[in-house]
């Protein structure tokens, strides 16, 4: 690996696919390497809330892994904590990936929520009855 460890790279959703997945064991190895030296603080890596975002919408597709909630968190959570992955918003990520799980919704309503419970904002305008399965949000139409 060419890095400097003050230098700062981003990583796009592939990468933690074939992390979390080991579908391409020689790919994954290696993205395990890259993500474990992120980890020990040896690079420093940054994605974004959209990869996050994708990753759950290509783990959770019928048509490719077709993977529970429940295991899409248990698998991303891990990833999410990593000290040396800079993601905006990442604690609200977190709730977001809980939020998916309990409530069984979109992942991205449940980071609409997760931001709405960090901004302390109760209600939404929205056509979407979906919302009605949270208590603490009251969904307003236009």
């Amino acid at each position: 690996m060419r890095s400097k460890i003050n230098s700062m790279y981003f990583v796009d959703t592939n990468i933690f696919i074939r992390f979390l997945t080991n579908d391409h064991p020689t790919k994954a190895r290696k993205c395990f390497e890259l993500l474990g030296n992120a980890n020990q603080g040896k690079i420093k890596l940054q994605t974004t809330e959209s990869v996050i975002s994708e990753i759950v919408y290509i783990l959770s597709s019928k048509r490719l892994y077709n993977l529970p909630r429940v295991d899409i968190t248990q698998k991303l959570m891990p990833v999410l904590k990593i000290s040396k992955l800079a993601i905006p918003q990442k604690r609200t990520l977190m709730k977001a990936l809980e939020i998916y799980v309990d409530y069984k919704i979109d992942f991205e309503d449940a980071i609409l929520i997760a931001n709405m419970y960090r901004t302390k904002t109760k209600e939404i305008f929205t056509y979407d009855e979906g919302f009605e399965k949270i208590p603490q949000i009251k969904r307003l139409k236009p």
